[in-house]
């Protein structure tokens, strides 16, 4: 864990002097595009992955943290620190009670619950004129960031900060009781509670995290584009990238979201610039196709069988 938190420091600590070394505004913008990723995938894969509860409505935690974040932020005035505090809790919040209603079914039960909550939430911001309602809400972000050149380069290092916690607490999550909680949920989730383990309990705590972080990424999401509406917030592309990466990347360690949401984020951006964004759907559909049948445990799979079952 110290190697972890060292390394941890030396990225933020690059992360802070980038401005000094690249200009171009592009780059950060790809940069936090990626970083989102990594943060959605990591926090899918906490429940999704972790516990085998499949979570289809990532665009719904993502939506209620941007949505949070752009409402205080109207309203107050609030700097991004606090709104994305905000955000955290209130996609926390969400799901501990999707959990609450949901968790003690078993199988697809969750799975259909976070669609319907996805479809549900759209339909209130899409009627709820305070924040834009169907037509969007245009947002004038800072001009000025004491120690960065411009708001995107701050927006970077914010997601930056973010992506480290969410990956942390992944990794302290998987090496804990808590874990070994989890992936006997996941095997088996009757002999689990025969075992002890207390099973309901973990699996809130684990939605809630998951839904936390995930509003967490969503929370500086308006202000990139200095523009929200709730196609793009609710877009089906978040839940999508958060179910695939992990499996792509391997859902049965923490590194696995992070490895699939890089590979898969930087391909992503790459025929965005190069082909279209509208493709993005596509081959992101295309490799999980592949994964699935040629390699159901994702890369760190293939990492294992190829060098003999060592990590």
């Amino acid at each position: 864990m110290r190697n972890f938190f060292i390394g941890a420091a030396v990225l933020l600590a690059l992360a802070a002097g980038l401005p000094a070394f690249v200009k171009v505004e592009y780059y950060y913008v790809l940069g936090y595009t990626v970083l989102q990723l990594i943060i959605l995938a990591t926090a899918w894969n906490i429940l999704g992955g972790f516990a085998g509860y499949v979570n289809f409505g990532s665009g719904a935690f993502f939506a209620v943290g941007a949505y949070t974040a752009v409402s205080l932020y109207k309203a107050l005035s609030l700097p991004l620190g606090l709104q994305i505090l905000a955000g955290a809790a209130t996609a926390g919040l969400l799901g501990l009670g999707v959990g609450l209603l949901t968790l003690r079914l078993r199988g697809i039960f969750f799975s259909i619950a976070t669609i319907a909550i996805t479809i549900i939430l759209e339909t209130v911001v899409l009627n709820w004129a305070y924040v834009g309602g169907a037509k969007g809400l245009p947002i004038l972000r800072p001009t000025e960031v004491p120690l960065f050149d411009n708001y995107t380069q701050w927006l970077f290092f914010v997601m930056v900060v973010i992506a480290v916690i969410a990956v942390a607490t992944a990794r302290y999550i998987q090496s804990s009781w808590i874990g070994r909680g989890l992936r006997a949920i996941r095997d088996n989730e009757g002999a689990a509670e025969c075992s002890g383990v207390p099973t309901l309990k973990l699996k809130l705590f684990a939605a809630t995290i998951s839904g936390a972080l995930m509003g967490a990424a969503g929370a500086p999401y308006a202000m990139l584009g200095s523009f929200i509406e709730p196609t793009s917030a609710f877009s089906l592309n978040h839940a999508v990238n958060a179910l695939a990466m992990p499996i792509i990347g391997g859902t049965a360690h923490w590194v696995g979201p992070v490895i699939g949401a890089v590979l898969l984020g930087t391909v992503q951006q790459v025929v965005t610039v190069t082909i279209s964004s509208e493709i993005n759907v596509l081959v992101v559909g295309v490799l999980l196709v592949v994964f699935v049948v040629a390699a159901p445990e994702g890369i760190l799979g293939l990492v294992k069988k190829f060098t003999g079952g060592k990590k």
